[in-house]
């Protein structure tokens, strides 16, 4: 991560770093000075650099005399996630139904980032990514889920279809969310079981294997038919409507 607005904002937003890089000899402003002091105050290394040292560490990008190093994120096993969750469900170890979020090819980082806070807001208890062809857990991620990224897990799966037919196996109900789905979010009868919401990419939505594979498919009720919502909002919609649902919140 490179330049001074993003490095300050990533280490104010607490995203895991490792080292914090300052180039030797740059004029210093407030934002350089935050950072360093975040930095200090999380224990995180902060190491003087070359200009050649910050290039190759940045790959070459524009980085204004500072860089933050931060580490890859560690998923977790997307079929061994779900399955531990209803093991503890079944042996009664757990009051609250499972709840997890698939979501089906998204690749806008800020949408990811933003239906993780949601996913923590409304108490789910994992988002569900494929490893291909989808948006991972970056910079851009943490700093738009606000902390959310490193309170709810996130796990991977290498084929989204073959994984929702396990989730099913494992007792899970799995519910698409589509314009065109006969069934409102406002009253879902499987809001009170072991569920898994599939949302769709920000395109074309739900992949036509997908829309067949799960139980239902479910809508979202608005006012106009020429207006349509994108992923993370429509998440957190059906995620708020499902906790109400399962008497949360009023």
């Amino acid at each position: 991560m490179a330049g001074r607005n993003p490095v300050v904002e990533a280490l104010e937003a607490e995203i895991p770093a490792s080292t914090l890089y300052v180039s030797i000899g740059v004029e210093m402003d407030d934002r350089i000075r935050n950072s360093v002091r975040l930095a200090a105050n999380r224990g995180i290394p902060v190491l003087e650099a070359t200009e050649a040292q910050l290039a190759r560490v940045t790959d070459n990008a524009r980085h204004q005399g500072i860089a933050l190093q931060v580490p890859p994120y560690e998923y977790e096993n997307g079929i061994e996630l779900v399955t531990g969750l209803m093991s503890d469900w079944n042996n009664g170890y757990r009051r609250t139904p499972p709840l997890v979020i698939a979501l089906d090819s998204i690749t806008d980082p800020h949408n990811l980032g933003a239906i993780l806070r949601s996913a923590s807001a409304f108490q789910a208890d994992g988002v569900i990514i494929p490893s291909r062809r989808a948006v991972g857990v970056n910079s851009t991620v943490w700093k738009t889920s606000a902390g959310a990224a490193a309170r709810v897990p996130v796990g991977q799966v290498t084929n989204l279809n073959q994984a929702l037919d396990e989730y099913k196996n494992a007792g899970l109900f799995t519910i698409g969310l589509d314009g065109d789905g006969e069934q409102s979010v406002t009253d879902l009868p499987l809001a009170t079981d072991p569920l898994c919401v599939v949302v769709g990419s920000e395109g074309s939505g739900l992949s036509r294997l997908v829309s067949e594979k799960v139980d239902q498919i479910v809508s979202i009720p608005i006012s106009s038919e020429l207006e349509s919502l994108n992923a993370s909002l429509a998440a957190g919609i059906t995620l708020y409507e499902i906790a109400r649902l399962r008497h949360k919140i009023v």
